[in-house]
């Protein structure tokens, strides 16, 4: 009987999602929420969206993360614009093809990212604590909608590799949600 390549796929990465989470901390993102998490998830850039818009309605957010709001919004927006440009310093092929890849569907899997919500993007320049939060806004704003309109092919992903527009864009509305999760409105 021949061997079920599909389910030997399956079964890899079900074996590997455990793994690739742990090493995700250390290699890839470790965006770990504090015990303010909200968990949330979103498939799409959309959804994304539509809860970054009720955060900004807010009078005043609170977070359990290191970051503030504007550093948070740059993070991101430079994750979706390097997506489009090149990361600066990518993680190996290797690294890329088994740790990133188990990682990326285990989240996908899971629909929620986690990671370091105050680790930056490798090379990436540091973020400044001093930006204003209107400034980062448009900032992800822009990112967004460039991504949106983009039709050239896309740079790999420092620690994933290579992904589709659809995967990318569930891959930065994974990792919007992981950060937004930190945020909520003060009642």
């Amino acid at each position: 009987m021949k061997p079920d390549l599909n389910q030997s796929r399956r079964s890899f990465i079900t074996s590997t999602a455990g793994v690739a989470t742990a090493v995700v901390g250390v290699g890839i993102s470790g965006c770990q929420g504090g015990s303010k998490d909200r968990q949330l998830k979103f498939a799409s850039l959309a959804a994304a969206e539509e809860e970054l818009e009720q955060l900004v309605k807010a009078q005043k957010l609170v977070t359990s993360t290191t970051w503030n709001w504007a550093q948070t919004l740059v993070h991101c927006a430079q994750s979706i614009e390097y997506s489009m440009t090149g990361y600066p310093r990518p993680n190996s092929e290797l690294f890329q093809r088994t740790v990133g890849f188990a990682a990326f569907e285990a989240f996908s899997w899971r629909g929620r990212m986690t990671h370091d919500l105050a680790e930056g993007i490798p090379g990436a320049p540091l973020l400044d604590a001093k930006v204003e939060p209107a400034q980062a806004l448009e900032r992800l704003r822009g990112a967004v909608l460039g991504f949106r309109q983009w039709s050239a092919s896309l740079k790999p992903h420092f620690a994933y590799g290579a992904l589709s527009k659809k995967e990318y864009e569930l891959a930065h509305a994974m990792h919007l949600a992981n950060h937004l999760s930190a945020f909520h409105a003060e009642r």
